[in-house]
């Protein structure tokens, strides 16, 4: 008998826990109680910050209930499409559980070395007295392990973080980062809505080791950011798409864009709405920055930022390649003391075409602006077959500056242009559209940059893999000419 119970314990330790739901209350709540109930509620964060989870086991906060501290939980789920991560989410009925920090901790949530967790429905603040370097609302950190795998992050309202705003100490919204040589597999941050956050909204901090892959940045509202809106460090392969960033780089006084990558191959930009960036340090919608290779801008709406549209860079030593800007629309980018695009210090072979650009009355700024960075010149950029309308009043300037090689071919200037090269002319009149936009909140004022149907629409060249589809989704006449601009006329 004794060696029969002893085999029956030991087989009790080998079969799997089944996974369990543990509901939190803030008002009805008692950590002395198993938890497995809303009746039998844990109150507080210590209780479970202070328990390991298992793999599938869910962490439900109650609805309209309110936390001060910060969320810190341990163990692990298991990775993978048929695996079991362990949940936070939310029941009953009411507002987002809110968890207020209160700047009494670096963060409202912490994520640190676990895998396959799925976080949703939850309102996190970190509102200090003063700001403080790398205050956060999120932070995702991985450390000293090999890779850090699959953290989705969906439906939070991530708030009123007074972060630092320099970029050497920056705070964030949801941050993301990977040091001494630990990485990201599979982390998705969706649904989300970010405002009132300093420095930055969204952001990975790389620190040269192996790059993550499998980052997807998608469908989040962003707002009154003090710096950065979206930015990735250090992935491979990334998707950022489907976001609206406002008025970033509200109140930083160093550079920032809406959003960008840097140290970063294959980043695809699509679908996005970028408007009200402010300054012109640097406060472009879009940046391809350098150690970025391929990365990919498509599909976007742009306007109203200060700094302009695009900023491509690298310094002399440092690589920029291959980017693409293909079928966006920028309406009113750039403030007199900006440029529309800048290709600031070294990059090569990037190629923007078949967009759409319309300057407004008041601009009288550079459309193309060309400078040096440490020794590194723009080589091989190609400007091809893009619309580029100016009101009257405005005036769109070209500054070639130490580039080399850079080729403008089968576009359409319409208005005033100043500084275009020898033999490219503009034209007075714009082709058949609509216009002239006027950018709002109602996603119909693009339809002014529409080809009027039934009317004959100006054509460019032949692009070698210019995509599937124009800015409005009518599919390209592959292997023909293109429209000029980033709108085919529908069939």
């Amino acid at each position: 008998m004794p060696l029969l119970r002893l085999l029956l314990a030991m087989a009790a330790t080998l079969l799997p826990c089944p996974a369990a739901d543990y509901h939190v209350d803030a008002n009805a709540g008692d950590d002395s109680l198993t938890g497995l109930t809303p009746a039998e509620a844990w109150k507080s964060l210590e209780k479970i910050n202070s328990t390991t989870f298992l793999p599938g086991d869910r962490i439900l906060f109650k609805s309209g209930s309110r936390w001060t501290g910060s969320l810190r939980p341990k163990g692990s789920g298991t990775p993978g499409a048929d695996g079991k991560p362990i949940t936070i989410s939310r029941y009953g009925d009411g507002p987002l559980p809110r968890i207020d920090a209160n700047g009494n901790a670096r963060e409202a949530l912490l994520l640190e070395n676990i895998h396959a967790w799925q976080i949703s429905d939850l309102h996190l603040t970190n509102l200090g007295k003063s700001t403080a370097p790398w205050r956060c609302g999120v932070r995702i950190s991985a450390h000293g392990i090999e890779t850090m795998r699959q953290i989705h992050l969906r439906n939070l309202h991530v708030h009123d973080v007074n972060g630092d705003l320099r970029k050497s100490h920056e705070g964030c919204g949801i941050f993301f980062e990977a040091m001494r040589g630990s990485r990201f597999d599979d982390l998705i941050i969706e649904h989300c809505h970010v405002e009132r956050t300093d420095r930055n909204g969204i952001c990975q901090r790389g620190h040269g080791g192996p790059r993550s892959t499998r980052i997807i940045i998608r469908n989040n509202r962003l707002e009154n950011i003090g710096g950065d809106g979206i930015k990735l460090w250090g992935t491979n392969g990334g998707l950022i798409e489907h976001n609206t960033v406002r008025n970033a780089r509200a109140r930083c006084k160093d550079h920032a864009a809406g959003i960008w990558p840097f140290d970063s191959d294959d980043t695809t930009i699509q679908f996005n709405t970028v408007s009200h960036t402010r300054g012109t340090l640097d406060g472009q919608s879009f940046d391809s920055d350098y150690l970025c290779r391929r990365t990919l801008i498509q599909y976007n709406v742009s306007h109203n930022n200060e700094g302009g549209f695009l900023l491509v860079c690298a310094p002399g030593r440092a690589p920029n390649q291959d980017t693409i800007v293909r079928y966006n629309i920028s309406v009113h980018d750039g403030v007199n003391t900006a440029r529309v695009i800048h290709f600031g210090g070294g990059s090569d072979r990037a190629l923007i075409h078949n967009n759409t650009f319309v300057l407004g009355p008041k601009q009288q700024l550079p459309m193309l602006l060309f400078t040096d960075w440490d020794g590194g010149k723009a080589r091989d950029a190609r400007f091809i077959n893009n619309l580029v309308i100016v009101e009257r009043g405005g005036i769109a300037k070209y500054d070639f500056g130490p580039s080399t090689g850079t080729l403008l071919e089968n576009n359409l200037f319409v208005g005033r242009h100043e500084g275009l090269p020898q033999g490219i002319t503009a034209v007075p009149t714009a082709p058949p559209i609509a216009g002239p936009p006027v950018p709002s909140e109602n996603p119909d004022w693009l339809e002014t940059l529409r080809p009027i149907p039934n009317r004959p629409f100006p054509r460019g060249k032949i692009i070698e893999n210019p995509g599937t589809r124009d800015f409005f989704g009518t599919p390209l006449p592959l292997g023909k000419p293109l429209a000029i601009g980033a709108a085919e006329p529908r069939p």
